[in-house]
């Protein structure tokens, strides 16, 4: 039986003093709290023998994986789109205090469906480009290799969603996907069977992160 662990990390905190939903759009780097973390989870990954890395294009996801790829310089990074932030309509709009871009009468034709969700990428068309990511990563590490990906929020919950069997559908505010937190991947013969999460930088998210979804983090 060939096993295979993938880590995936959130990145870090994002410079964005105006609360924008940025989605794809691109910049959006690391705020200094957010290189922080970074340089502390490539601390933690000192301790690991990693075999394959690989992010997510974005500025923020390379700038969250590059202290840790610094460090472990024998290896590759692979960039991969599939690991990109799902497409939202709300993309580059200032939500503000209450999330009031959610009460906008223009934007209210995008929320009749919360079920695909109807403002954005289908749940199951991020499922899908996640696990084929990850699985193409567990396969990169090799056999009790140990592989890390740097993701976003919404793909990194879906996917774990996925293979726990739950339903896409859920409270945001309820994500167990906080700024550069791991969810770890056990693949067994290419197929996930497992997951679990932690928040190895808990003493460095801002107040209130924890609790209260927050867009444009």
């Amino acid at each position: 039986m060939s096993r295979a662990t993938v880590h995936v990390m959130r990145h870090g905190q994002v410079f964005n003093p105006d609360g924008l939903l940025y989605g794809r759009l691109p910049g959006f780097g690391l705020s200094p709290l957010g290189h922080e973390m970074a340089q502390r989870m490539a601390d933690h990954f000192d301790g690991y023998a990693l075999t394959h890395l690989r992010s997510s294009p974005l500025l923020r996801a390379r700038e969250t994986i590059a202290p840790t790829a610094a460090r472990h310089s024998h290896l590759d990074l692979v960039i991969d789109d599939r690991l990109l932030e799902a497409e939202n309509i709300f993309e580059g709009r200032v939500f503000g205090p209450g999330n009031k871009a959610l009460r906008d009468p223009r934007m209210f034709w995008h929320m009749r469906n919360p079920l695909l969700p109807s403002w954005g990428e289908p749940y199951k068309q991020i499922a899908a480009r996640m696990l084929a990511a990850l699985g193409d990563a567990a396969e990169a590490a090799g056999e009790g290799g140990q592989a890390l990906v740097v993701s976003h929020q919404l793909p990194i919950f879906i996917a774990r969603r996925a293979v726990e069997g739950k339903p896409f559908v859920h409270d945001p505010r309820k994500r167990q996907t906080t700024l550069a937190s791991l969810t770890t991947f056990e693949f067994e013969d290419g197929r996930p069977v497992g997951v679990s999460y932690r928040e190895v930088v808990r003493d460095l998210l801002p107040k209130g992160s924890g609790r209260r979804f927050r867009v444009g983090t």
